[in-house]
């Protein structure tokens, strides 16, 4: 089991690392053609959702104190919308970008304090019944990461690959 300075980051710690592992798994297979493939030209393609996924990751780890910034930010930053004209990097860019700040943001994961987690951070949303604080904007950004990685799960039938493993990589350590 993680172990954590914060009691409050039980939850979201488990579900960082199973996300760590679901985004290996639901990109598993799909080719880099593939990945910017689009259905009815009306939704966006694995490699802008994989992309937000990545930019979540560097957020995250940006409200915990790492200076590393996501390369691809002026894509991607704030869920920015598909842009087809526009260059996006690719796949295996994207997946060695997770590789690099995920170990990272894990660590400083483990080492938030409580106080560090309420700091006030403004989100931008006014949702009245959500505190803006450090604490819940990693969960606003578990909870995105849960949503792209649905879509790329839809995506990966659609292309006609297999639903997405759940099989978990033992040396995936963060």
């Amino acid at each position: 089991m993680d172990n954590s300075k914060s009691q409050k980051l039980e939850i979201v710690i488990p579900a960082y690392r199973m996300h760590s592992q679901s985004f290996k798994n639901a990109l598993d297979g799909i080719s880099e053609a593939d990945a910017l493939k689009r259905i009815d030209n009306n939704t966006n393609h694995v490699i802008w959702m994989a992309g937000n996924i990545v930019n979540c990751r560097y957020w995250i780890g940006g409200l915990l104190g790492i200076e590393d910034k996501d390369p691809h930010e002026e894509l991607f930053k704030e869920g920015k919308a598909l842009d087809q004209n526009l260059n996006y990097p690719s796949l295996e860019t994207l997946k060695k970008n997770f590789a690099q700040i995920s170990p990272k943001v894990y660590q400083k994961l483990l080492d938030a304090t409580d106080q560090q987690l309420e700091e006030p951070i403004s989100f931008g949303m006014n949702i009245p019944f959500v505190k803006e604080n450090v604490l819940n904007m990693i969960g606003m950004c578990i909870g995105r990461e849960d949503y792209l990685l649905g879509q790329i799960g839809l995506m990966r039938k659609i292309l006609g690959l297999k639903g997405m493993s759940y099989e978990l990589d033992g040396n995936l350590q963060y």
